[in-house]
């Protein structure tokens, strides 16, 4: 088994809900308080702050860096999309008609793309000296669907995964959407990313399973071994392998792209983690919704 060095950073109560983290291009680790309504920023030597002074009543989810050098998040209860400038200056816009945003990402035209799983659709919001607008909407054509996570493809398309649809989606810029159903019902797919690979990769939370989808549309399935885990969310790791959040067993697994799976426990038990990202540091950073941000150096 790879050997691994797991570090835990303490930034808020364990009510307060660390759930989504990135890196920022500032350097920094950018994550969410989906519970206590806050914005936090981490450096890699642990200092870190948490805004806006206020805290916002709309549960900010997940946060993605956009094309313009600032940090962009939703809010699902709020029906808003946030964005955070890099002196922590936060501008909320109202995403017109609500829907439930949750995933985001910067697109390949420039926008930021976003989930909307209550109405099933996707969302796009412009940045730039236009930010904030027009937010334009995408139907899914999946009944119940729910659009969950949303990152861009090496195709130059976004992808996305259906929780309740069982499938992946893919987007084009223009708004042209294609829908792959996945083999497992009741899979239940969560979080996706870019591999190193040229494909996608995605968690199958309902069946304790990674994917990989081509851009072909070609799907492969590899079980962890606990059908339990329940897999959340992905990054490509430094190390050229994908590394993922298990929160039924408190633990990060990483998985080559042959299929090959390791897991490490995390040192906290139940300390429920959810999102993951890779750092300016070369290590694994992980959010703890008990209150911690876990830092995951591979050997």
């Amino acid at each position: 088994m790879q050997h691994v060095t797991i570090e835990e950073l303490k930034v808020a109560g364990p009510g307060a809900g660390p759930y989504a983290i990135t890196a920022g291009p500032d350097g920094a680790l950018w994550f969410t308080l989906v519970h206590a309504g806050r914005i936090g920023r981490v450096t890699a030597d642990g200092r870190f702050t948490l805004l806006p002074a206020e805290p916002f009543d709309g549960d900010p989810m997940i946060i993605a860096p956009g094309p313009d050098g600032a940090l962009w998040f939703t809010e699902f209860q709020g029906d808003r999309i946030g964005r955070a400038d890099a002196g922590g200056a936060v501008t909320r816009f109202e995403v017109p008609g609500g829907g439930g945003p949750c995933g985001i990402a910067a697109g390949p035209d420039g926008g930021l793309w976003f989930t909307l799983m209550r109405t099933g659709e996707l969302g796009r919001i412009g940045t730039g000296p236009r930010a904030g607008g027009p937010i334009t909407r995408v139907p899914v054509p999946v009944p119940g669907g729910m659009p969950s996570m949303i990152i861009a493809g090496p195709d130059g398309a976004l992808w996305f995964t259906l929780n309740q649809g069982d499938a992946i989606g893919r987007a084009t810029p223009a708004g042209e959407v294609t829908v792959h159903p996945l083999p497992t019902a009741g899979a239940a797919p969560v979080g996706i990313t870019a591999g190193p690979d040229g494909a996608l990769w995605f968690t199958e939370i309902g069946a304790g399973r990674i994917g990989r989808i081509g851009t072909a549309g070609e799907v492969a399935e590899f079980a962890l071994p606990d059908p339990a885990a329940r897999p959340h969310a992905i990054v490509t790791g430094p190390d050229g392998a994908l590394w993922f959040t298990e929160w039924g067993t408190a633990s990060v697994g990483r998985i080559t792209v042959d299929g090959r799976v390791t897991e490490h426990p995390l040192p906290t038990p139940g300390c429920e983690p959810h999102g993951i990202a890779a750092g300016p540091d070369g290590a694994l950073w992980v959010a703890l919704e008990t209150g911690s941000l876990a830092r995951v150096h591979p050997g």
